[in-house]
C-alpha cells in the first residue's frame, strides 16, 4: 500500500482564513467613527486585534510571548497584512492607551452579522423541546479573579498581611436559540449581581431566565407591566403570601416531575412621584405594593427539588420547568470561555487592556462557533479550539481541519523501521 496522498494544503495559513471570515469593513467603519486610530503611525487598531487574536487562539500567557512568537514566524506576517511583529512595549501601550470601546462596539457588531446564521439550528432544537417563545434568553454572569487590585474583587478585607485580589465579573445576556451572547457589561467584581437587570433592554412578548441571585421586585414588576416574561428561582429565605394552591400531588419514589403549584403575592419597595406641577416640588415617596407570581415546585431525577417564580400564567407548569433547564446553555458558554481561551493570565495591569483583552476573547468565541456552525462539524468546540491552536499557521484547509474525522492510514505490509536483529559493534 502506498502513501496517503489526499492534498489539503492551501495558500493561505489558518489564522489567515479566520481572519477573512471577519467583515472588514465594518470594523474600518467603527476606527473612524471613533477615530481609534489618531496619534498612531505605526501599530493601527487591526493590528492590534490580529496581534490579540493571536494571542488568544494559541493561548499565550503574557505580551511578550505574544511579540516573540509573531516575530518567529517572519514572512508568515505578510498573509495577515503585518510587515513585522510590534514590539513589547508598542503593544502594550496600546492596550493601556487605545479605548476598549472599539472592540466592544465590533464584538457587538459582529453577533448583529452572523446571527442569521447562528440562530437557525438552535431554534429549531428548542421548539422540539417545547419552548415556544421567539425571544429566549438567558442571564447570568461569570466572576474571573485579576491577581492585582486593577478592579476591586468580591470579599471581605483579607486579615493580617494577606493581600485583596482583584476581579472582574462579566454579565452575559443570551440568545438560548443563537448560543450567543446578545448584551455584555464587565465590572468589578464586587457589583452585585441584580443592579444589571435594569440595563437589559428586552422587548415585550420575550422569555428571560436566571438564578435566585437576580431576585428583584421592583424589576419583576417593571417587566410584567411592560410584558416581558420571566422564570427564575426563588430564594430559600424569600417571605410570600400563599394566595391559592393551584395544584398539588404526591410525588412516587423516583418520580420526577411538578408536585404544586401556588399562586402567591410578594411584597415590593417602589419610589413614586407625588405632587401637582406648578410652584410645589414634586417629590419621590416610597410606597409597598404588591406582586402576582405563579410559584411551582419540581422534583428532579437525583431528588433535588426546586422552587421556580414566573409571572407568565399561560404556558404550563412543566415548561417553566424546562424553561429554566435551557438556563445552563449560558453556564456552558461561560465554560467554554474559560476553559478554551486563556482568560487567566492578562496581557495588561489596566482596567482598559483588561476589558480590550476580554473583548477580544468574546470575538474569538464567536469566530470558532461561526466556524463550527458553517462547517456543520461535530467535533466538540474545546476539540476544534485545540486544533486550530495546533495548526495557527499551517497552509492547511479550514473546512478540513474542523470536519474531518480521524483519518485511517492503510495498513502497511511490511515496516519501514524493524527492530535490530543482531548488534553490531563498531571499531572506531
Amino acid at each position: 500500500m502506498g502513501k496517503v496522498s489526499e492534498n489539503k494544503f492551501v495558500g493561505q495559513p489558518i489564522l489567515r482564513q479566520i481572519v477573512n471570515i471577519i467583515p472588514r469593513e465594518k470594523f474600518d467603519e467603527l476606527v473612524i467613527r471613533l477615530g481609534s486610530d489618531k496619534y498612531y503611525k505605526a501599530f493601527f487598531s487591526w493590528d492590534q486585534l490580529i496581534v490579540m487574536l493571536f494571542g488568544i487562539f494559541s493561548r499565550c500567557d503574557s505580551m511578550g510571548e505574544v511579540c516573540d512568537g509573531m516575530r518567529a514566524l517572519g514572512g508568515k506576517l505578510n498573509y495577515l497584512g503585518m510587515e513585522s511583529s510590534p514590539a513589547k512595549s508598542t503593544a502594550g501601550d496600546a492596550l493601556r492607551d487605545r479605548d476598549e470601546e472599539l472592540f466592544r462596539l465590533f464584538y457587538f457588531a459582529l453577533i448583529a452579522h452572523f446571527s442569521p446564521l447562528l440562530s437557525v439550528s438552535r431554534k429549531k432544537k428548542c421548539r422540539k423541546q417545547g419552548v415556544s417563545f421567539e425571544e429566549f434568553y438567558a442571564f447570568d454572569s461569570s466572576t474571573v479573579t485579576l491577581f492585582s487590585d486593577v478592579m476591586k474583587g468580591v470579599g471581605r478585607n483579607p486579615k493580617g498581611d494577606g493581600k485583596k485580589k482583584g476581579g472582574l465579573k462579566v454579565h452575559m445576556l443570551t440568545d438560548v436559540h443563537a448560543d450567543t451572547p446578545r448584551f455584555v457589561k464587565i465590572s468589578e467584581a464586587k457589583m452585585h449581581d441584580k443592579n444589571f437587570l435594569q440595563y437589559l433592554n428586552l422587548s415585550e412578548g420575550s422569555m428571560v431566565v436566571f438564578d435566585k441571585a437576580y431576585n428583584y421586585y421592583l424589576q419583576f414588576a417593571k417587566w410584567t407591566r411592560q410584558g416581558v416574561n420571566f422564570v427564575c428561582r426563588l430564594k430559600d429565605n424569600a417571605r410570600y403570601e400563599v394566595q391559592e394552591v393551584l395544584h398539588e400531588k404526591k410525588l412516587e419514589k423516583g418520580e420526577h416531575a411538578v408536585y404544586k403549584v401556588e399562586h402567591i403575592h410578594v411584597q415590593y419597595i417602589e419610589k413614586v412621584e407625588t405632587g401637582t406641577e406648578g410652584k410645589k416640588k414634586r417629590k419621590k415617596v416610597r410606597q409597598t405594593r404588591t406582586l402576582c407570581l405563579r410559584l411551582v415546585w419540581y422534583r428532579d431525577e437525583q431528588g433535588r427539588k426546586y422552587k421556580f417564580i414566573t409571572n407568565n400564567w399561560e404556558i404550563t407548569d412543566e415548561e417553566v420547568a424546562l424553561i429554566y433547564k435551557n438556563r445552563w446553555s449560558i453556564e456552558t458558554g461561560f465554560k467554554k470561555l474559560k476553559q478554551n481561551f486563556q482568560l487567566t493570565y492578562f496581557y495588561s495591569d489596566t482596567e482598559n487592556g483588561i476589558k480590550t483583552q476580554v473583548w477580544c476573547t468574546l470575538i474569538a468565541y464567536l469566530l470558532l462557533q461561526v466556524i463550527q456552525t458553517k462547517s456543520e462539524s461535530e467535533k466538540a468546540f474545546s476539540t476544534i479550539a485545540a486544533l486550530l491552536r495546533m495548526h495557527l499557521i499551517s497552509h492547511l484547509d479550514l473546512t478540513w481541519v474542523v470536519t474531518e474525522g480521524r483519518r485511517t492510514y492503510p495498513r502497511r505490509l511490511k515496516s519501514r523501521n524493524k527492530s535490530p536483529t543482531a548488534a553490531q559493534l563498531s571499531l572506531f
